[in-house]
């Protein structure tokens, strides 16, 4: 996406200590959203397994929030809805896989 457009779609995620689910969770983003423009921010709660570096590490293009601590969900979500800005945004578990073109789908069903 470049710089200075608004995406499609924001995905939000919050994890504590989910490290191997939430790599499966990013690794089925890009089939999931497809043609969409879409933007995935990690609210971290300060996990101790190195999700933030996996993240780093595979997903680059993924942003980190780090909360400094095990805010819990609500706290987290409110905190990354803070920080994007796409069109739709979809609050995701670290545990849920999508299916391809499953979000490009919901999308394309809300215009």
């Amino acid at each position: 996406m470049l710089p200075g457009m608004t995406p499609d779609l924001s995905i939000v995620i919050v994890s504590w200590n989910t490290r191997d689910l939430l790599a499966t969770c990013l690794a089925s983003l890009p089939d999931a959203v497809g043609n969409l423009s879409a933007e995935v921010l990690v609210a971290d709660n300060a996990s101790g397994d190195g999700s933030t570096a996996m993240i780093a590490e595979r997903f680059p293009a993924v942003r980190v929030l780090e909360t400094g601590g095990n805010l819990g969900f609500t706290r987290a979500n409110n905190l990354a809805l803070a920080e994007v800005s796409g069109r739709r945004i979809q609050l995701l578990n670290p545990d849920t896989i999508c299916p391809p073109g499953s979000l490009r789908e919901l999308g394309a069903r809300l215009d």
